[in-house]
């Protein structure tokens, strides 16, 4: 698996804890290099960010236009087909990323998977599959793809991870009834949700904000 490239942000003490976000549909890495000084974090813990680009693909739901994306998009709705060769390559490279942290340093429980949008499809995917217990996982504004595989594929090791699901009530881009429809079905299968929605479109605000904030320092406590 070749590693995607990365903007990095390294706290001022030796990292003992990362966060690895992946952006949203046409953006990239740098994306979401502000939140890191807007979210007012501690020095400690110490946490090295993760801002991996994905890669440059046509996009159906774009008109076949060339752009950063982690999959194709089909459409938007529950009923629409799915990219599963996209999905499953990119959660791949999402493990492989965590895998690097674990080489250098972190280990995966104090590691949190975290993306917006279409990287935070990837960030649930891939987190919940994943081999050994993580942090938590961090989905804003987003939804499970290829849901109906969760049951057979989910990762006894993150059975009980923390799940920090954010969604804005008029988000004309990603559905609020798809976040909901998510969140309904982890919830059924007993994961532990932090479910929020706040009176905005497909962003960020700052109340969210302060609620990824507490969220993180209560799933990476200081060591």
């Amino acid at each position: 698996m070749t590693l995607p490239e990365t903007v990095e942000i390294e706290p001022s003490a030796p990292a003992d804890a990362s966060v690895v976000l992946l952006h949203g549909l046409g953006a990239d890495g740098h994306d979401f290099e502000s939140l890191v000084p807007e979210l007012r974090l501690p020095p400690s813990p110490a946490i090295r960010w993760v801002f991996p680009h994905a890669p440059v693909r046509p996009v159906t739901l774009n008109g076949g236009y060339r752009m950063r994306a982690w999959y194709d998009i089909l459409g938007l709705d529950r009923q629409a087909a799915q990219d599963e060769r996209g999905v499953r390559e990119s959660a791949e490279m999402a493990a492989a990323l965590i895998r690097r942290e674990n080489e250098r340093g972190v280990p995966s429980d104090r590691i949190v998977l975290a993306g917006f949008s279409q990287g935070g499809a990837i960030a649930l995917f891939a987190g919940l599959r994943h081999p050994e217990r993580l942090a938590g996982i961090l989905a804003l504004s987003t939804y499970l793809p290829l849901d109906s595989s969760l049951a057979a594929e989910a990762h006894p090791a993150n059975a009980a991870v923390p799940i920090f699901m954010a969604h804005g009530r008029f988000d004309p881009v990603v559905p609020l009834a798809l976040g909901e429809h998510t969140r309904d079905l982890l919830v059924a299968r007993g994961y532990d949700v932090d479910w929020h929605t706040y009176p905005m479109q497909h962003s960020l605000c700052p109340e969210e904000i302060d609620d990824i904030r507490a969220w993180l320092l209560k799933v990476l406590p200081t060591r």
